[in-house]
């Protein structure tokens, strides 16, 4: 379970790249044995051969020096080897061989010419030396009173096709690599755009133009299930906004009947109460429907977050309300897709929620990569920690009450999250710099 877990932590993250070493890996992999258990047995059987034949040439000559030992000859030997087994000799009168020399740790060459010379020089002490000059091999043979020095061309004694195998073991995998992605592209792509449409659909937005079901069966599958999902959630969302319309329009009926049964009958204080009480209800009606109904059928629009944020100041500081607007930066506009109208509500709602127990409300606009964020601050008393979470749950209210005379129902900060959350973003309760309460809004560009 360890080792799985550290493996996860170097695999890459996007399913494109890890497709490809799923299928890369195991072809390189194979090609790799095959070509050495093959190449290799190849490679030993030409150099074996090779190096035989270079190890009788060497012991031709050396016959043929010990039988003659006139020098007149000696140069006729020269030429023979020259000319005739492609082999520069020189003969050394009086000379010794070179001291041993540490043996290559990996060498073909080395050990299979040594033991052919060996074999067919018999008890002659002699000396190679196969990685000095890289295109030529060394051979010297210590007789009596000299040393045959022979320099033979490498190729003469190895097969040296190591940069074939490396040269087809690149291209092989280069032309797998290519088709590897020109088919994994053409599958990803429908998994990345199924993405992009969940991620529209959950922020409200639009589908893309070009959506449609594509690639594999499976995926095809998926495509189509998500639309159907969509397709019932849209309807479910219009059969609740439709009823909730009406449901609206016939209690906001009844409350303008009361208005002005009430508005018939004598001043008296009975009645001042009983217009308070349906002016508290005719609100709370209101909060309750716009909680069920969410942000409604309302549109998304390309809108300028800053010049939205001054509207809602300016028409909170109407009622007498103080609110200091802080922006990090006025050099560009921001310009977020917004249900401007539902926005303006979440808003609302938390500046209603800090006015009503602070004097002094901040709110600060900022943009950092792809979100922008709004701080709303203020010098309350602010909220404990372990309940900053259950604020936003429908209904609920610090007191644990449900006194109507309190005007207030529990479903502001319910209505300024779901709104957010319908935007693709959230929002979080934290300590402000004024020792009271930030509210954080994050939503996406």
């Amino acid at each position: 379970m360890w080792c799985s877990q550290q493996l996860m932590r170097f695999l890459p993250e996007r399913i494109y790249t890890r497709a490809l070493i799923i299928i890369i890996a195991p072809i390189v992999v194979l090609q790799g044995v095959v070509a050495f258990v093959f190449m290799e047995r190849h490679w030993q059987a030409v150099t074996r051969r090779l190096s035989e034949a270079t190890a009788r040439d060497v012991a031709a000559i050396v016959a043929l020096y010990k039988g003659y030992k006139t020098y007149n000859y000696n140069d006729s030997l020269v030429s023979l080897s020259r000319d005739k087994l492609n082999l520069q000799l020189r003969i050394e009168q009086g000379a010794s061989l070179p001291s041993v020399q540490p043996k290559p740790f990996f060498s073909l060459l080395d050990e299979t010419l040594s033991n052919e010379i060996r074999l067919r020089v018999k008890d002659t002490p002699f000396w190679i030396d196969t990685v000095g000059d890289s295109d030529f091999v060394e051979i010297k043979i210590k007789l009596e009173s000299s040393v045959l020095s022979f320099i033979a061309k490498r190729s003469q004694t190895y097969a040296s096709n190591s940069h074939i195998f490396l040269i087809w073991m690149v291209v092989t995998s280069m032309v797998l690599l290519a088709v590897a992605i020109l088919f994994l592209r053409n599958q990803i792509t429908p998994i990345l755009r199924l993405a992009e449409a969940a991620d529209a659909f959950g922020k409200g937005r639009s589908f893309p133009d070009d959506f449609r079901p594509r690639g594999a069966r499976e995926m095809r599958q998926a495509a189509e299930a998500f639309i159907e999902m969509r397709d019932r959630i849209t309807q479910h969302v219009d059969q609740r906004t439709t009823m909730l319309a009406g449901v609206s329009h016939d209690l906001r009926t009844f409350l303008t009947r009361f208005k002005l049964e009430l508005a018939l009958l004598d001043e008296k204080p009975i009645i001042k109460a009983l217009e308070q009480d349906i002016q508290e209800m005719q609100s709370m009606l209101e909060e309750y429907l716009s909680f069920a109904n969410g942000s409604g059928g309302e549109k998304i629009v390309l809108t300028p977050l800053r010049e939205l944020i001054r509207e809602v100041c300016k028409k909170q500081q109407v009622h007498g309300i103080q609110i200091e607007f802080i922006q990090s930066s006025q050099q560009h506009k921001i310009i977020v897709p917004l249900k401007p109208n539902a926005f303006k509500r979440a808003l609302v709602n938390l500046i209603n929620n800090a006015k009503g127990f602070s004097s002094r409300v901040v709110i600060r606009l900022s943009e950092a990569s792809e979100w922008v964020t709004i701080d709303i601050e203020d010098n309350g008393p602010g909220i404990p920690r372990e309940e900053r979470e259950n604020v936003f749950h429908p209904f609920y209210r610090l007191d644990c009450s449900r006194n109507q005379n309190l005007g207030n129902s529990g479903l502001g900060l319910a209505i300024a999250r779901d709104v957010v959350r319908s935007h693709g973003g959230d929002i979080k309760l934290e300590t402000s710099s004024m020792s009271g309460l930030r509210a954080v809004i994050r939503i996406p560009l």
